[in-house]
């Protein structure tokens, strides 16, 4: 695990190389804010960052992270709706054009959520993580019907599915929806597989995943 110093060691790098060669740049941001015209909601996944998978500079994309990359449906209830604030704040403020729901391979979320390790852990224990996602029970239920739980093919099969879902969810958001049907915001879906790094993408016509050269 790094400690502290190490990290202190890579913001050194960064102030020597990154840094100057993005300086212009991180300029430009300062003088006229941040513009991405594309959000991307991917998993809290040490190994997925999506800056790295997708090359981008300082400014490029707007990132939320979370387990699972999961995006619950739009609510009103009461309570800190951190995922919804992220989005309606991409969308309704900054103006982005797309949004990428990126799932990836050997998501320890999608796993337990199939197998169904934590659903009667304590908060602390796991509780927080088998409450957020239980939001892919209706998911799972699809994917054990049709490849069970103990393969390799169930859990890709449940990293797909989780990634619909969320692209189903962000359809309720109103604005989402009114965006989407004026042809001014487009949803998509990446699957990033960490062996191999190979990215594939959500098909909308097939429903399938394809991957890029």
């Amino acid at each position: 695990m790094p400690e502290f110093a190490e990290l202190v060691r890579g913001y050194r790098r960064f102030r020597e190389h990154t840094y100057p060669e993005q300086r212009a740049r991180f300029e430009e941001t300062i003088r006229n804010g941040q513009h991405p015209k594309l959000m991307v909601i991917g998993c809290s996944d040490s190994r997925v960052g999506p800056e790295h998978i997708f090359d981008v500079d300082p400014g490029e994309i707007f990132v939320l992270r979370n387990v699972a990359a999961l995006v619950p449906p739009f609510e009103q209830t009461p309570g800190q709706h951190g995922v919804s604030a992220a989005i309606e704040f991409a969308v309704q403020f900054l103006g982005v054009a797309q949004i990428v729901v990126l799932g990836h391979g050997r998501c320890g979320g999608c796993k337990a959520a199939l197998d169904q390790t934590l659903a009667e852990a304590a908060p602390g224990d796991g509780g927080f993580v088998a409450g957020w996602i239980k939001l892919l029970d209706d998911a799972r239920e699809q994917v054990v019907a049709q490849h069970g739980t103990e393969t390799r093919e169930a859990e890709l099969a449940m990293e797909y599915a989780a990634i619909k879902q969320s692209i189903d969810n962000l359809r309720t958001f109103p604005w989402i929806e009114e965006k989407e049907k004026a042809g001014t915001l487009k949803l998509r879906g990446a699957h990033f597989a960490i062996r191999g790094g190979i990215l594939s993408a959500l098909d909308d016509t097939t429903g399938e995943f394809a991957q890029f050269d």
